[in-house]
């Protein structure tokens, strides 16, 4: 996964650029489509591994919270 990040990041760089040619502009929009449509599969399939493992929790065990719940977020106090 971080290598597919770091090769859709480096996409974006080049694509960013004035001077790309439009016939390379079409091809590296096409990787990098292919590499989001890889990492979202990435992504479910972990998301179903880890909704299985709550299903299967043993009983009296608490199921992981929610992809879309929130997660608090505590404020510190700044080092003195």
């Amino acid at each position: 996964m971080r290598r597919r990040s770091q090769a859709f990041t480096e996409i974006v760089a080049e694509l960013e650029r004035e001077n790309i040619e439009l016939e390379r502009a079409v091809d590296l929009y096409r990787k990098g489509r292919e590499l989001v449509a890889r990492c979202e599969a990435l992504l479910k399939t972990a998301e179903e591994t880890l909704r299985a493992a709550a299903d299967t929790a043993a009983p009296g065990a608490t199921a992981a919270p929610s992809l879309d719940d929130e997660i608090p977020f505590l404020m510190l106090s700044p080092c003195v």
